[in-house]
């Protein structure tokens, strides 16, 4: 599957993911062929982190 590549479209995409579909990044990640590293990477330069209590990615 193709991620957005804009960091603020795939917070927005990947959050709504997590809420409406999957109960961890860990699961998103692996059905959707991702790398979860890649991913929170991104998202962290972006200034985002991963909150795995909330299941979501939140502001830094």
């Amino acid at each position: 599957m193709n991620l957005p590549k804009d960091p603020i479209m795939l917070y927005s995409y990947i959050n709504t993911q997590l809420r409406d579909n999957y109960s961890s990044l860990s699961e998103f990640a692996a059905s959707v062929g991702a790398d979860e590293k890649e991913i929170t990477d991104i998202l962290a330069d972006a200034g985002f982190r991963y909150d795995s209590e909330g299941n979501r990615f939140v502001q830094s």
